[in-house]
């Protein structure tokens, strides 16, 4: 590992070097000690993904290769988890409303954003088409839209690494009449289908055509003649429709809309925008729109339910004991019912406010069961809020692999995700695949170390080094990009419960 940092602090010395920046100034841009800036061009600092994401921001480029088989996570399992652990922002709010910040001339002010890939990616697609976008402190960021943007220069790579970019067509609508974005990109987890976005967008004269790898998009805005029905209700499509109605003079209705939280969130930014919205947490939305939006706003989303299921699965799936801080309960409670009627014990505190003044928040502790939790007597399935999270499926995976029974897990929204699930079977998951959307797991499991590559969906990814935490002996999970996707210092803040995990570099 030494080595290893040795190498990497030779590299950021170099590129720092061409960069004609000392380590004062490279250590303002990185919102550190000048003498940190030292230990790590030495070689005698640890460096996490993070911190490597920040370096490479900080120097505009990449100093591991992330996409290919750079970084890969050794874990040691079989660790009982203790402890507390503070919930980060929403990743999928973040995302959203930086793609919003486009609708506001004014400045744009987001605390605590997520440092996670996603949010890279987006931000590297802001700045491409001349968004001034820059980080002040750690985590808070300032946004500025230009009078002019420069959709020719959008950067192609960037974009197509992520799925949100397809909120461009919402955002953009507004002050273009003919653009062109990359096809999205993501996790491989089916085809997810852009037809709701197309048929949504053209009841405000917004036309979207797929050719050679972009969405050619010409638009004559003009007020939805009745209400939007959403083909699908799917949260990006959603937020698509809200961003093309929050600059509509005039009323909009959307019915069959997602009342999910990042859809909340994105809501909530726009009031603070002076754009009326009524329904909020329901399927039908009226939104009256402003024809120009000019206003300084700060604006903070709110915690993000993924990571809480996230860290309840861990705590489950190891046996283990530990409290989660500021979880956003209403996203949470079909889950934490459901879990109940497996025997799990938890305990829920009062409600209390987050930093946005409208979303409640609670800490939850969870117990250990001691291998006496049931395996669930219906189906495990999401669907769109109200329901059990669609992201949070997967989750339930290595959960009921610890109870005693037979469960069956329906994956019916993406085509591949499941396929991913038989990937738990390498660490010991008693596991049946009945088709492309379905698993039956046979539990409790006796979890064993593997050597396994992460496949490409983020939540499948995750559920395997949960899976791991359990696991006595040394497992390696490789090729962990997709899970810095969607977390912050996940590694790091499962080792500060207790868990022994190191990150590997293969440079």
């Amino acid at each position: 590992m030494h080595e290893t940092n040795q190498k990497i602090g030779r590299l950021i010395y170099q590129i720092r070097q061409e960069r004609g920046l000392t380590q004062a100034a490279f250590a303002k841009k990185l919102g550190t000690s000048q003498s940190a800036v030292n230990r790590i061009e030495h070689g005698k600092q640890n460096l996490s993904l993070d911190t490597l994401g920040r370096i490479s921001d900080a120097l505009n480029k990449q100093i591991v290769s992330l996409g290919g088989q750079g970084v890969n996570l050794r874990i040691e399992g079989g660790q009982e988890l203790k402890g507390e652990v503070t919930l980060k922002k929403s990743k999928n709010a973040a995302v959203a409303i930086l793609c919003a910040s486009l609708l506001n001339k004014g400045t744009t002010h987001l605390k605590n954003v997520p440092r996670i890939e996603e949010v890279n990616r987006i931000v590297e697609v802001l700045t491409s088409i001349g968004v001034h976008v820059r980080w002040v402190g750690t985590s808070d960021m300032e946004i500025k839209v230009p009078a002019r943007l420069d959709l020719d220069n959008i950067d192609k790579a960037a974009a197509r690494k992520t799925r949100i970019v397809i909120l461009l067509a919402g955002a953009l609508m507004h002050d273009l009449s003919e653009f062109k974005i990359p096809y999205a990109g993501g996790c491989e987890i089916g085809k997810r289908s852009i037809l709701p976005h197309i048929y949504a967008l053209e009841e405000f004269g917004v036309h979207i055509e797929a050719h050679k790898g972009n969405y050619h998009i010409s638009v004559k805005r003009h007020l939805p003649d009745g209400p939007v029905i959403l083909y699908e209700s799917g949260d990006t499509t959603t937020e698509n429709v809200i961003l093309a109605a929050a600059r509509m003079e005039g009323e909009t209705v959307i019915k069959m809309a997602s009342a999910n939280y990042m859809g909340q969130e994105l809501c909530f930014f726009l009031q603070k925008l002076g754009v009326k919205i009524e329904g909020i947490g329901t399927t039908t939305l009226r939104i009256r729109g402003l024809k120009n939006i000019k206003r300084h706003v700060t604006y903070c989303p709110s915690e993000d339910p993924v990571e809480a299921m996230t860290f309840i699965a861990a705590a489950v799936t190891t046996d283990s004991s530990i409290t989660i801080r500021r979880a956003p309960i209403e996203f949470l409670e079909l889950e934490l019912y459901k879990l109940e009627k497996m025997g799990l014990k938890f305990d829920v505190s009062k409600t209390y406010k987050a930093e946005n003044g409208s979303t409640d928040l609670v800490d939850i502790t969870i117990h250990k069961h001691n291998g006496e939790l049931q395996a669930p007597e219906e189906k495990i399935y999401g669907r769109p809020y109200p329901g059990l999270n669609i992201d949070h499926v997967p989750y339930f995976v290595p959960i009921v692999a610890c109870a005693k029974g037979r469960s069956l897990i329906h994956d019916w929204v993406y085509e591949d995700r499941a396929l991913m699930y038989t990937e738990m079977k390498k660490i010991g998951v008693d596991l049946e695949l009945a088709d492309p959307h379905r698993v039956f797991i046979n539990g409790p499991t006796q979890w064993r170390a593997a050597d396994v590559v992460a496949p490409s969906g983020l939540r499948p990814a995750v559920i395997l080094l949960i899976g791991m935490l359990a696991a006595p002996g040394v497992s390696m999970l490789r090729n962990v990009y997709t899970i810095n996707r969607g977390y912050e210092e996940l590694a790091a803040r499962l080792n500060d419960l207790g868990a022994q995990i190191s990150v590997m570099h293969d440079i």
